[in-house]
């Protein structure tokens, strides 16, 4: 079956997680991805859980990807990548703003051998700007993107979710950008294109009405522990079985059926509670009676009562309920690859085409696991290849 991005090549130079994200995505749908790693691989291969000498985060982060090591701070490496950009439709890059120009790689140095490149590059804080050259972690993006500010709960510490989620927006991100470019490009209304993700911005994309609100109206939107500032109710509540239950029930009609359900065939009808500004006067009365509800049912009974009256609500999920639930397996959330014999199950990756689905077609391979094929393809000889590997500009595939 084809994919979208089928013909497509993309030179994947970033290491750890926004760029390799990027990468990942196209190539699940269809694109020839080729990750340049530096000798002895990606660091992301040794982080967090490590089997066999390689991380299991690495198996899904670097799926559908062919892997060549080359070390860059070398002439003859840095000619190699040449090679490769010159044959390419897009290359993802995440190092420090400045040292592709400094390396010769920058498009302005190759826009005469492929005008059409797309550079994707992405960073903490964007190639322009008084804060171009800080250092960029997601945990740093993330705080002053402004998306930290609002997370936890009042007058404590700002919390992070136990996730680089400002690695993957960016990635996400930078994917829309060279989508966005490629169709640009191959509808005649430019060449190639720098698309520039900043890690902070792409946080700061998240922010909703945060900047509205201050502006128009002098609000600081502030944390709200398990609720959402200005929409009532939607909270999460605690079970009689010890378990937690998210109810939203903020839609006017919605709110109406979440009081009937639960008996409270007053507030359903009462003209102080028809809509979500005067909930707002209520919240801590509306809020008390929910958790009083919820604290009498156990989870499963109180989701079924819910239900009936077409209540959104919904259980918080460990990956032990995912991988067992039935509805995450009927839809194809999963995949099983093989690493050395033995089965791994990762995540499938959204969104879903109907004609034209993604698919995982290896899981992330060996170091260097391409070598070969790679150099092959922009015309190295056998004896070039021979003399690369000889002189460890190229690391031989393990």
């Amino acid at each position: 079956m084809s994919r979208p991005l089928d013909g497509l090549r993309v030179i994947e130079l970033g290491q750890l997680l926004a760029g390799p994200f990027a990468g990942c995505m196209l190539g699940y749908f269809g694109a020839e991805v080729i990750k340049v790693e530096p000798p002895g691989g990606d660091p992301i291969r040794q982080w967090r859980e490590v089997k066999d000498g390689t991380s299991l985060w690495w198996r899904s982060l670097g799926r559908n990807k062919k892997c060549i090591s080359l070390d860059l701070k070398t002439e003859q490496g840095r000619g190699v990548v040449r090679k490769l950009l010159a044959s390419a439709d897009v290359v993802i890059e995440n190092f420090r703003p400045g040292v592709l120009e400094d390396w010769g790689l920058d498009q302005g140095s190759l826009k005469g051998e492929n005008p059409k490149l797309i550079y994707a590059r992405i960073s903490g804080y964007g190639q322009t700007g008084p804060y171009s050259e800080k250092p960029g972690f997601a945990s740093a993006c993330e705080a002053i993107s402004g998306f930290r500010y609002v997370n936890g709960h009042p007058h404590q510490a700002p919390v992070r979710p136990n996730l680089s989620i400002g690695d993957t927006v960016s990635g996400m991100h930078a994917v829309i950008g060279i989508m966005m470019a490629l169709w640009s490009r191959d509808k005649g209304n430019s060449d190639g294109q720098v698309v520039d993700v900043a890690l902070y911005e792409s946080m700061f994309n998240l922010l909703e009405a945060v900047v509205p609100e201050y502006d128009g109206a002098n609000i600081i939107r502030q944390p709200s522990g398990t609720t959402v500032t200005g929409i009532v109710p939607t909270n999460t509540y605690k079970c009689a079985d010890g378990k937690f239950l998210v109810i939203g029930g903020n839609g006017d009609s919605i709110f109406s059926r979440l009081m009937t359900a639960i008996g409270r065939d007053d507030l359903a009808c009462s003209s102080e509670y028809d809509s979500n500004l005067k909930r707002l006067e209520h919240e801590a009365e509306i809020d008390q009676i929910l958790a009083s509800w919820c604290s009498q049912y156990s989870l499963e009974n109180a989701m079924a009562i819910l239900e009936r009256d077409r209540i959104p609500c919904g259980p918080i999920y460990s990956v032990v309920d995912m991988m067992s639930d039935e509805h995450f397996n009927a839809r194809g959330l999963f995949e099983q690859v093989e690493i050395n014999g033995e089965p791994l199950k990762i995540p499938a990756i959204m969104p879903k085409l109907a004609d034209t689905p993604g698919a995982t077609d290896w899981a992330g391979p060996n170091v260097a696991s391409h070598t070969d094929e790679i150099l092959e393809s922009i015309g190295l000889t056998n004896n070039e290849i021979s003399d690369l590997k000889t002189s460890r500009v190229v690391t031989d595939s393990v």
